[in-house]
């Protein structure tokens, strides 16, 4: 049964990334494409985009505050932290992220994939 639950949330949280990733960023995909591709804004490991030049910075927080509300509908959904839910994307969104892309790790520390 926990397994059964385990799988639900996974999977639910990967469609609903797939959707944050493609069609629910359709208004802002472009520019968050351009500043990651300049290394203005990088992602963190908590799933939440990181301005690495001042420029990034209100595109950054229009991003996270979009992806805020997504996990912590999940989190409530699931029963879960959005912290969890923010981790789980986390890894969703480094996966499809191209190469080059600046990460930030858990400790702070960048690394271009």
């Amino acid at each position: 049964m926990l397994w059964s639950s385990h799988s639900s949330f996974l999977r639910s949280i990967m469609m609903t990334a797939v959707l944050l990733l493609a069609g629910g960023t359709i208004a802002w995909a472009g520019s968050l494409q351009d500043l990651r591709a300049s290394g203005a804004l990088g992602e963190s490991s908590s799933g939440y985009a990181v301005a690495r030049n001042p420029s990034a910075a209100a595109e950054v927080a229009a991003v996270n505050k979009k992806r805020k509300a997504v996990y912590a509908k999940k989190a409530s959904a699931q029963g879960v932290s959005v912290e969890q839910v923010g981790k789980v994307y986390a890894a969703e969104i480094l996966k499809k992220l191209p190469a080059g892309t600046w990460i930030q790790n858990q400790q702070g520390q960048w690394t271009q994939k």
